[in-house]
C-alpha cells in the first residue's frame, strides 16, 4: 500500500518540472517578412495555382482509396501518454507569424505607397539605402534635388516611424511581444534581400554596400 501512495505526489512533481519552451519561429517570421517586405517594394511574386491531385479527383482514384484501419500497436505509438495522464508535452507547438491585422495592413499600406511615390527614385539614384537596424537612411543627400529633400526627409523619417511601429505590432499581435528585437532583425535582413540590384544597404559594421 505504501509503494501506491507514493505515485500520486510523484506524478505531481514530474508535472511541476515540466516547462513549455516557447522558442521564436525564426522560418516562419521570415516568410512573413518577405511577404510584408515584397509588397511594400513592389515585387510580390504571382501566386501560383493550385497543383490538381494526381489522380485528378476522379472517384475511384487512388485519393478517395480507404486506409487500412490501424493496428492497436500503431494507434499506440502515437498518443501522447503523458498528455492522457495529464502531464503534457514538453515541447510546444510552433506558432505562425500572423501579419494579416488591421493595424498591420494600415502600416503596410501606408508604407508602400510612400515607398511608390517618394522613396523608390531616391533608392534608384542611391540617395537612400536600408540601414542594418530595419531602416531607411539617407546616405548621400547630395543625389537628392534641393527642392526635394524636406519633402524625402519627411518621407523617410514617416517611413521608419511605421517600420518601427509594425515590428512592435508585429511581436505583440503574435502574443509575443519580447520577440519584437528579432522581428526587427528578421525584417532587417529581408529588406537587404530583397533590395533590387542597384541599390544600397549596410552590412552588420555600418558599411555602405551596393547590391
Amino acid at each position: 500500500m505504501r509503494r501506491w501512495m507514493g505515485v500520486p505526489v510523484a506524478a505531481v512533481m514530474l508535472t511541476a518540472c515540466v516547462t513549455i519552451n516557447v522558442y521564436f519561429p525564426a522560418a516562419e517570421a521570415k516568410e512573413a517578412a518577405k511577404e510584408f517586405v515584397e509588397k511594400v517594394i513592389g515585387d510580390t511574386p504571382a501566386a501560383q495555382p493550385d497543383a490538381k491531385p494526381a489522380d485528378g479527383g476522379k472517384p475511384g482514384g487512388s485519393a478517395s482509396l480507404q486506409r487500412p484501419s490501424l493496428q492497436w500497436g500503431q494507434l499506440a505509438s502515437r498518443i501522447d501518454w503523458w498528455s492522457v495522464a495529464g502531464i503534457g508535452s514538453a515541447r510546444a507547438q510552433s506558432p505562425d507569424i500572423s501579419i494579416k491585422t488591421p493595424a498591420i495592413q494600415a502600416i503596410q499600406s501606408r508604407m508602400a505607397q510612400r515607398f511608390d511615390s517618394q522613396l523608390r527614385a531616391q533608392f534608384d539614384s542611391g540617395a537612400l539605402g536600408f540601414a542594418s537596424n530595419g531602416t531607411v537612411s539617407v546616405r548621400d543627400a547630395a543625389k537628392i534635388p534641393l527642392s526635394d529633400r524636406v519633402g524625402v526627409n519627411q518621407a523617410v523619417a514617416d517611413q521608419n516611424r511605421d517600420s518601427n511601429a509594425v515590428y512592435k505590432e508585429i511581436a505583440v499581435a503574435n502574443n509575443h511581444p519580447e520577440w519584437e528585437g528579432q522581428i526587427r532583425q528578421v525584417f532587417s535582413r529581408q529588406w537587404i534581400e530583397s533590395a533590387k540590384g542597384g541599390w544600397w544597404y549596410q552590412d552588420g559594421g555600418g558599411a555602405w554596400k551596393q547590391k
